[in-house]
């Protein structure tokens, strides 16, 4: 998926790819996310994945470039599905670099992503957020894209530090 869109020409030029998650560039991306939630959430309600729990075959990964070319472009966001069964998916790792937050990239992000979870043939897709203020921007993100609250879904259990969201496919 490319921009702009003619719609929108302020809109910066982006592409999303399914990534194999090789690029030296998205590995300093994802310690960049871990890092952050391990200063935000006590360490038991942090469920982001590593790379290597990324490269499993239930996920799929995906990045988020601004620019174009392959020696002009920036790695700006991330967002993976996880499959949990054949018709429920996860959405982990979802982010976007600090200096592109509020241009829209994050909305664009998420409604690829759940494209592709609907060619997938998952009808439903689920995730896991914190319930700090930090958090705010995302849980607001999801809300308006659909999501709602949940129970715990997977191997997750009830949190004060976990906020639970669903979307019916």
């Amino acid at each position: 998926m490319t921009s702009p869109d003619a719609t929108h020409p302020q809109q910066p030029v982006f592409t999303i790819r399914l990534d194999d998650l090789s690029d030296s560039r998205i590995a300093a991306f994802l310690n960049e996310h871990l890092a952050d939630m391990r200063a935000t959430s006590p360490p038991e309600s942090v469920h982001a994945l590593d790379l290597d729990r990324l490269r499993q075959p239930d996920i799929r990964f995906f990045s988020l470039w601004l620019g174009e070319g392959s020696s002009g472009e920036q790695l700006v966001g991330t967002g993976a599905i996880k499959r949990l069964s054949a018709e429920h998916g996860e959405l982990k790792s979802m982010r976007t670099r600090a200096s592109v937050r509020r241009q829209g990239l994050g909305r664009r992000l998420l409604q690829h992503l759940l494209t592709e979870a609907r060619s997938m043939g998952l009808k439903r897709l689920s995730l896991e957020t914190g319930t700090e203020p930090y958090f705010a921007p995302a849980q607001a993100l999801y809300e308006a894209h659909g999501f709602v609250d949940c129970p715990p879904f997977a191997d997750y259990r009830l949190d004060p530090h976990s906020r639970y969201m669903t979307l019916a496919l």
